[in-house]
């Protein structure tokens, strides 16, 4: 990489900026709400994907990441970084060899478990290299992705308690499907509702084995919601850090239109290179560089209120403007949140970190493609 530009104008586009003092304030507003419940934070790194990022978590005060895959906790633990749960079942004997081999290494490692076939393969690789392992039991909460039905639960269960390779300890259940429910209310009495039903099991399986004490759940949509829920133990919330244009159209506590507890560190620089016709502009980001699926992206800016993005094909994007606001020249760069930051994270490299104008570090986005 060349030498980094110490001004954030001088970027080269499109490219990701983090504000580093907005990313603090997220990171600590949210340390501090769960330590203020009794709850514990083990925040998904399939967000940032950024073992860098995790570890100031970790410092804030989190006991560990959550990994959706198992390449993602392979280069978490590469990193240094400990206390990974890997959230995504595994169903195959390469992933399940792989994920013995990192527990080979990483004592402390977790991963979940939904069906009798998964558990039975987990156990025979275990065995066969002499080993043990923590595991959670996924439940599905709702939202019917993964997880056991919760009237299966228990006897499922009693498998992994069969198995002296496996000790349960717990029990996962995110309901995903509530998380961007558009109404506060409606979205609280969607989320206490299954978070009751999955914690009323979870006191069944504490009376089943001592070593069940782990209730994971909760996103960053719920994060103020779940809270209420005593069983709940840690809380696997991932996009407060970042945030993107999709979580900040949800209404919020405080504000029936906004998501407003936490604020958009994350942010995309894109500059104008095409200004030939009216009404509108090309810009250097598209379906490349922006995921499409989720929010609109936020032109950032008061000078900048009334013109709207669009994506315009894979390496470009619109900027349209009504004919009150003055159209950005060309070779200006404007600042977006991204409609979903996950994957769209997971298009560059690298954070440039920035306070203000400046930009004072980089990070590498070193769990890029770890999809498998």
């Amino acid at each position: 990489m060349n030498s980094v530009p110490t001004r954030k104008s001088d970027l080269d586009t499109p490219c990701l900026v983090l504000d580093l003092d907005i990313l603090n304030t997220n990171i600590a507003q949210m340390q501090t709400v769960a330590a203020g419940a009794g709850k514990r934070l083990r925040p998904h790194a399939k967000t940032h994907k950024c073992s860098a990022l995790a570890r100031r978590q970790i410092e804030a005060g989190a006991l560990g990441v959550c990994a959706a895959k198992v390449s993602e906790a392979e280069a978490l633990t590469k990193a240094g970084i400990s206390g990974i749960l890997v959230t995504g079942p595994v169903a195959t004997p390469e992933k399940v060899r792989r994920l013995v081999e990192l527990r080979a290494a990483v004592p402390a490692l977790m991963t979940v478990v939904d069906h009798r076939a998964g558990v039975e393969l987990l156990d025979q690789a275990l065995r066969a290299r002499g080993l043990t392992m923590d595991v959670l039991l996924d439940v599905d909460a709702g939202l019917h992705r993964t997880g056991v039905k919760p009237s299966d639960a228990l006897e499922l269960a009693g498998q992994i308690l069969a198995r002296p390779s496996l000790r349960l300890k717990g029990m996962q259940a995110y309901a995903g499907q509530v998380q961007h429910i558009q109404t506060y209310e409606e979205r609280q009495a969607a989320s206490l509702a299954c978070l009751r039903e999955a914690a009323e099991l979870f006191r069944k399986l504490r009376r089943l084995t001592a070593d069940c004490v782990i209730f994971s759940a909760s996103g960053t949509g719920t994060f103020d919601i779940d809270i209420r829920i005593p069983e709940i133990t840690e809380m696997q919330v991932g996009s407060y850090v970042c945030m993107d244009a999709e979580y900040r159209a949800i209404g919020s506590a405080g504000d029936a239109a906004r998501f407003t507890s936490f604020a958009p560190a994350l942010r995309l620089l894109t500059t104008v290179i095409s200004a030939n016709q009216n009404g509108f502009v090309t810009v250097d980001a598209g379906l490349k560089a922006l995921y499409r699926h989720g929010g609109v992206p936020e032109i950032m800016g008061a000078e900048h209120a009334g013109m709207a993005y669009d994506w315009f094909g894979d390496e470009y994007g619109k900027v349209s403007f009504p004919d009150t606001v003055a159209p950005p020249p060309l070779g200006s760069v404007l600042e977006l949140v991204t409609s979903h930051c996950d994957p769209t994270i997971n298009l560059f490299d690298r954070y440039y970190l920035t306070r203000g104008a400046d930009v004072v570090g980089v990070w590498p986005i070193d769990l890029r493609g770890c999809s498998q």
